[in-house]
């Protein structure tokens, strides 16, 4: 039986853990929470990082930082995870849903001037399977009109975007905050886990008092003041330091876990050339600009029905392939509530994606296994 994931463990979380309970230290933001946040703003030159417990929450933490209020719009892909919209849902924004482009699903940034009225606060454009979307165009556009871009960077550790300026930037260093995943299923894990980046320094601060529950007790600890108390709103988003220990033993592999994950992809790819050019569906599609971080490796057939028959196929070789995300604008929560045009691309994705098994041990026989009966050999 294939999975379609399987969580990798580098042999070095246990021992982490244990050092950490030992230590006696476990409420969060000790040692290993402040390893993992040094590594990220020293490897990828991120701004202020912050883990949380979830992406959900450094989302659910860029929406009170920029402080959305009832009616502010922010613009997002409907192709997404439905924490992207309701992180700003809560805070009482209107989603503005645009639609994907015609060669990945990331956010078709042509759309996006069309979209903004004098109600538009935010862009949140998606990193799609680690693929950087252009964010030149949208980083102009929110220039243009005064507005604020937070990356949905969740699939996106290790990516990098090239700019017309040719400086390569990772992904969730661009703009003005940006949101991380270090769920199960991402190419680095604590299980459930999660990191919110603060690019713009108006909000480092005020960040760090929002994820101490709107207290200033990080800067008690630090002897910056005398005592601490409640002085904004805030919540519990910072993990534990067993979640903080789980994440700096996957974080000391990350080099070998790319290594491997990239060779998956690139097998794959080589393996299912044919395929596409002879029409059976097409293959993912990197622009220029982005790189690869084999997040994941998917396949988009020319409608439903084939991929249905794909799936079928797969199941009965227990191979267990999975398609991903219902456009958000046709969600039951918020189908009532959209007012747009069709959203094509979306919809196709939609329709059309199927992610194959993707994970650090699956091995060279399983991918064989895997392409031959994509290939109905």
């Amino acid at each position: 039986m294939i999975h379609f994931n399987k969580p990798y463990l580098t042999g070095k979380e246990t021992q982490y853990i244990t050092d950490a309970v030992v230590s006696g230290k476990i409420s969060g933001n000790g040692k290993y929470t402040q390893l993992c946040q040094y590594f990220f703003e020293q490897k990828y030159s991120f701004g202020k990082c912050l883990l949380t417990t979830s992406c959900t929450d450094a989302l659910e933490m860029a929406a009170i930082l920029i402080n959305i209020k009832p009616e502010d719009e922010v613009i997002m892909p409907s192709y997404t995870f439905v924490s992207t919209a309701n992180a700003f849902v809560l805070r009482g924004a209107k989603i503005v849903f645009a639609d994907s482009n015609s060669e990945n699903p990331n956010i078709d940034s042509n759309l996006l001037e069309s979209l903004i009225t004098l109600k538009t606060k935010v862009i949140v454009p998606v990193h799609y399977a680690g693929i950087a979307c252009d964010m030149d165009s949208i980083m102009e556009i929110a220039k243009k009109y005064n507005l604020f871009v937070v990356e949905d960077a969740a699939q996106a550790i290790d990516s990098f975007y090239t700019g017309k300026d040719g400086i390569k930037r990772a992904l969730g260093s661009i703009g003005h905050l940006s949101a991380f995943s270090f769920h199960e299923t991402k190419n680095i894990i604590s299980g459930e886990g999660g990191m919110l980046v603060i690019n713009d320094k108006q909000f480092a601060s005020r960040a760090e008092i929002i994820w101490e529950k709107g207290t200033n007790r990080s800067a008690f600890f630090r002897g910056e003041v005398d005592k601490y108390g409640w002085i904004d709103i805030g919540s519990s988003f910072l993990p534990s330091e067993v979640i903080a220990a789980f994440l700096w033993a996957q974080i000391e592999y990350l080099d070998k876990i790319q290594k491997r994950r990239k060779q998956i992809w690139s097998q794959y790819n080589e393996g299912l050339k044919k395929n596409e050019k002879d029409g059976d569906f097409k293959l993912p599609q990197l622009p220029d600009y982005a790189t690869n971080n084999a997040h994941m490796f998917y396949l988009i057939f020319e409608s439903l029905e084939k991929r249905n028959e794909c799936i079928a196929r797969l199941k009965n070789k227990e191979i267990y392939p999975v398609f991903h995300y219902l456009s958000l604008h046709k969600s039951p929560f918020y189908s009532n509530q959209y007012s747009g045009e069709d959203l094509i691309f979306s919809d196709l994705y939609s329709d059309t994606l199927l992610r194959l098994p993707f994970y650090y041990e699956l091995s060279d026989d399983d991918i064989k296994l895997i392409i031959h009966t994509i290939k109905n050999e």
